[in-house]
């Protein structure tokens, strides 16, 4: 099979991996199992997809369509070739504005889609949580939907047509069809004709009418993916009198990839909805509570209506970014039900707002109503759609499991259904998590089970046994919207009858007879606790790892990922994380493949050091350490952290190479060249000499080196401070002197002071180490280890509330409240964690002070500037980029726009070394640096991270300022 594989890869136009490493980062998907791939295909084209056709029916293989790779109930995890279409088939093809529609490719992701169509007006309604990433391919195959179902349904009723490969290579499109065209359909003995004809007998069989309608979900549940949809098309003409035309996209949603290869969709878009909108955030003191309210909230025709319970509440508590959006909570509610409401005025919601809160009350349902309007709404949504992230921040090996997460039912049953479901999780003693689309009577249910055990194993097969039958009991649906998979197929024919279940099998043989897509999907499935991410009783050593992982070891920490893939969404939609997959769009290079690697080898690695693999290495090569994913991945997976524990482990086995220890070491060099600055500036700009060191090095002669300041920021101060003693000030602040600001930055530091002493603050610059930054880039984190107690020892004796620590450099300054705390022993962390919370960025320091009243905008120019802001990446994953956009606002009639660019690119020393600078100009172009570039020159651009400076210099040839330097000038 191997020289097979080799020959095609020769005939694609894309690309064709057959490496371990690529095939484990495929062999999982966002739900518990894995398997792994025969290979790996990155088709470019249609024809490269009728090549992978040929090729499986040739050699007996299959194929797994995947786009997001977000599927929770395993359909894109096979042992067949996996078939990304992601990368290359992306384009939308062609809008009609007037007819209200959209031709897309499969790879073409859903609220990209939607920025596109914004000028039309137009709109395509399904939304899932995953919508930044999740793509119209997927969405098809899924038949997703999301929490405005009640309102646009699901994907299944905004298709089209379809246009795709059957399973003979053969291409064919699917619409809506008369009953004369439905007939022509069936002439002929093409693979077309035969599946026209095969559902023509089929559902024109009395018998088989009687038995689809008595047997399939009710009617009223407009959220089921049970099986293939064959009693939504028995509601069609030529099947039943006064329906819509026989469509077969209506099958092909929710298909789940096991019949047909999409290759264009056509969708159905409607007018973006003018009108105002608002939340009504009801607090219960019980599921029940909010599900009986849940009926009288539909009573006032919602767009929406969604559960909270208390065990997402909790979790966002901890999440970086969440907690500062559950602002709208009080108390501790068991679960909380937000509800869309539309109107023509913000009154006209207020209004429905209260009718519906009175009548809650009046039922004795409720206790706290807030009403949410404008930008609080995105708040609140970003707050339920990180649900399934969050839900991986449990610690330990216990977790929320998606094993009957999707049921649906009547909306009317669902209070008492999820009673009588919590009765069967009480008999085993478990307790499950609720949340999400309770609307459309379909919750999110997640018991929580420990799959690594043999007991964790049986439950989650008992639990999937006794949901399914319950969900029976109410004539519903076991899946809602997220599919049957390998997950739920295996209890198919107990929700649609024996009978039913032949059928489908039936269309499954007759479309695919030979099982090349997606085998194992819906239809024959293995036992749905088979192939599990985890082995039952598999054994893992203790890590002896440098950083602290608190409630949980290394293993446990790259475990909290659970593929839902937030880091793969592009810099169309915001945010840092992931900058190199926003760069490259390779799965590899997303925070989600370096956790699985790193999860693969911890958890089956036969070596001692299980660190010790060049797999791992490959794939961490590109993570910048942005920190992005500390507080963007809803499920905290802090991947800069993993990655210097990683490479610390693996020097171990192979020793530290020299260019990295020069760049870990680099404050020792630049300290040595102050013995002779004017002589280490000229290597360091001379052509010749600077591109030989760069060489040497192993850096892009491509890159300026930066040079450092004739004189270093401590120097300066004490000469300074003899003239200007601090003493004299009432106000005083400890100034953190890092290495950056010291040798390289020293104008900055210089001017920080300056700024410091105009408005009021004697400095103090304290006796301390070098951060560490440099070192703990380079994954040198033993040493930082020794700094960081260093650091702690010495200035956790003077720094306290009222006396805080304020750093200049982003990346240095915020060590102190990131990696500080991880790092040092158990007798230093109270004083670390102390140290950490009065540690600020010169930014949020003034801007507090500002809030005090200690500082007035009377004290600045009335000049007008306008200023574009780049934020440092570390800086925005502590949220604390508002606050250098708040310093740039004191002056009043300052105009600060945030630059909506994530990574620059720069990372440190990323974008200096050789093989990456390619890339780290890459990530600077997505947004960056065209948005620099088309500036008036009478703008100012702002960063605050000095290798976001040297990057933006680099990339554009324009000068960026820190904020100090543009507040110090605007000081009267």
């Amino acid at each position: 099979m191997k020289h097979k594989l080799k020959q095609l890869a020769g005939q694609l136009n894309g690309e064709l991996y057959t490496d371990k490493m690529m095939r484990t980062l495929y062999a999982t998907d966002a739900s518990a199992y894995a398997e792994m791939p025969l290979a790996v295909a990155i088709p470019k084209s249609k024809d490269d997809i009728k090549t992978l056709i040929n090729f499986a029916n040739e050699e007996g293989t299959s194929l797994i369509p995947r786009t997001a790779g977000t599927s929770l109930a395993g359909q894109v995890v096979g042992n067949g070739i996996v078939v990304d279409v992601s990368k290359h088939l992306n384009k939308i093809l062609e809008v009609n504005a007037q007819e209200h529609w959209v031709l897309v490719e499969p790879g073409v992701v859903r609220d990209e889609l939607n920025l596109f169509l914004k000028p039309y007006g137009l709109y395509f309604g399904p939304e899932t949580s995953t919508a930044n990433r999740a793509m119209i391919g997927g969405m098809v195959g899924n038949n997703s939907c999301g929490s405005n179902s009640v309102v646009y349904q699901s994907t299944r009723e905004h298709t089209l047509e379809v246009k795709a490969f059957l399973s003979d290579g053969s291409e064919v499109e699917f619409k809506a069809l008369s009953f004369d065209e439905f007939i022509d359909k069936c002439s002929g003995d093409t693979l077309e004709a035969t599946v026209y004809k095969s559902i023509r007998s089929m559902l024109g069989n009395y018998e088989n009418q009687c038995e689809i309608r008595k047997e399939f979900p009710k009617k009223s549940i407009e959220r089921r993916n049970t099986g293939y949809a064959i009693d939504l098309l028995l509601e069609t003409s030529p099947f039943s009198a006064g329906t819509p035309d026989f469509n077969f996209c209506a099958m092909i949603a929710g298909s789940e990839g096991t019949l047909a290869f999409i290759t264009e969709i056509k969708l159905n878009l409607v007018p973006i909805h003018p009108r105002e909108t608002g939340l009504l955030c009801a607090h219960f003191e019980s599921i029940d509570e909010a599900l009986r309210a849940n009926i009288i909230a539909l009573k006032y025709a919602p767009r929406a209506s969604e559960l909270i319970d208390h065990y997402i509440l909790e979790c966002t508590k901890e999440n970086l970014e969440q907690r500062h959006n559950r602002f709208f909570v009080k108390g501790d509610p068991q679960a909380i039900l937000v509800v869309e409401f539309a109107g023509t005025s913000l009154e006209e919601i207020k209004s429905i707002c209260r009718r519906v809160e009175i009548e809650m009350r009046l039922a004795g349902l409720g206790y706290h109503f807030p009403a949410l309007f404008g930008k609080d709404i995105s708040k609140i949504w970003s707050l339920r759609k990180a649900g399934l992230g969050l839900l991986s921040n449990l610690p330990g090996d216990e977790k929320a499991v998606p094993v009957i997460e999707d049921t649906a039912v009547d909306v009317h049953d669902l209070p008492a259904y999820i009673a009588d479901f919590n009765q069967i999780l009480e008999k085993y003693n478990l307790y499950s998590v609720h949340y999400a689309h309770a609307g459309s009577g379909e919750l999110h249910l997640r018991p929580i089970i420990n799959l690594k055990t043999e007991e964790g194993n049986r439950l989650f097969r008992v639990i999937a046994e006794e949901i399914a039958t319950l969900v029976k009991k109410y004539n519903g649906s076991l899946s809602g919207e997220h599919g049957d998979g390998r997950l739920r197929g295996e209890f198919i024919e107990q929700m649609v009858g024996k009978k039913n279940y032949q059928l489908l099998k039936e269309i499954k043989n007759t479309w695919d007879p030979k099982h090349i897509f997606n085998p194992n999907k819906i239809v024959d499935t293995p036992p749905m606790n088979e192939m599990l991410r985890y082995k039952p009783g598999q054994q893992t050593p203790a890590f002896n790892t440098v950083f602290r992982y608190y409630n949980q070891d290394v293993l446990q920490h790259a475990e909290q990922c659970n593929g839902a893939g937030e880091c793969r969404k592009t810099h169309l939609m915001g945010g840092t994380m992931c900058p190199s997959y926003m760069a490259t769009r390779n799965e590899k290079d997303s925070t989600r493949a370096r956790a699985n690697i790193l999860r693969t080898f911890l958890t089956s690695s036969e070596k001692v050091n299980r660190f010790d693999h060049e797999e791992i290495k490959e794939v961490m090569d590109l993570c910048l350490s942005c920190k992005g994913c500390k507080s963007e991945c809803p499920s905290n997976v802090d991947m800069a952290k993993l990655k210097a524990e990683f490479l610390q482990q693996y020097y171990d086995s192979n020793g530290v190479p020299l260019r990295l220890w020069l760049i870990g070491h680099s404050s020792v060099i630049a300290k040595l060249g102050t013995l002779v600055p004017g002589l280490y500036n000229y290597m360091m700009t001379n052509k010749l000499i600077s591109n030989a060191l760069k060489k040497l090095i192993g850096f892009s002669i491509k890159r300026s080196l930066p040079t450092i300041h004739s004189v270093t920021l401590k120097n300066w101060f004490q000469s300074y401070k003899r003239q200007h003693p601090q003493e004299k000030f009432t106000k005083k602040v400890y100034l953190f002197c890092d290495e950056f600001t010291n040798y390289n930055d020293t104008e900055i530091g210089i001017k920080a002071i300056l700024l410091l002493n105009k408005l009021g603050y004697g400095v103090t610059i304290p006796k301390h180490m070098e951060s560490g930054r440099a070192l703990l880039s380079k994954g040198l984190i033993r040493r930082v280890k020794r700094i960081a107690e260093q650091n702690v020892s010495l200035l956790s004796k003077v720094i306290t509330e009222e006396t805080p620590l304020v750093g200049i450099e982003p990346s240095a300054i915020l060590t102190f409240r990131d990696e500080y705390p991880d790092l040092v022993s158990d007798q230093l962390l109270p004083e670390a964690k102390e140290l950490s919370s009065n540690t600020f960025l010169i930014d949020e320091f003034l801007v507090q002070e500002l809030k005090k009243g200690n500082i007035g905008k009377e004290q600045f120019t009335k000049e007008r500037k306008v200023i574009k802001l780049h934020g440092h990446c570390q800086q925005k994953a502590w949220l604390a980029q508002k606050a250098s956009e708040q310093l740039l606002s004191i002056p009043e009639n300052f105009q600060v726009e945030t630059i909506a660019s994530g990574c620059c690119g720069m990372a440190g020393s990323f974008g200096y070394e050789r093989e990456h600078y390619d890339l780290s100009m890459q990530i600077g172009e997505l947004v960056l640096f065209p948005t620099v570039r088309a500036q008036a020159d009478d703008v100012l651009i702002a960063a605050t991270g000095t290798s976001c400076r040297h990057q933006i210099y680099d990339g554009t040839g324009k000068n960026a300022s820190h904020p100090v330097e543009i507040l110090l000038n605007a000081v009267v």
